[in-house]
């Protein structure tokens, strides 16, 4: 159970990366976001910050 709240979050994480990075780099339009270049970068921050909480967490000897 205590595993299920951090892997749950880092992909939600990964997910949001995902969707933030699609709308700065122009391809998810209707959006502020579209075409910002901070949201092309801030995305894989967070996607990968999001991925490396999922393997601690998964790593982590419960």
């Amino acid at each position: 159970m205590m595993r299920a709240l951090p892997v749950a979050l880092g992909a939600i994480m990964v997910i949001v990366g995902a969707i933030w990075t699609l709308q700065g780099l122009g391809y998810l339009e209707g959006s502020p976001m579209t075409d910002q270049t901070i949201w092309a970068i801030l995305g894989p921050l967070l996607a990968g910050l999001g991925v490396g909480l999922v393997v601690v967490a998964v790593r982590r000897r419960g």
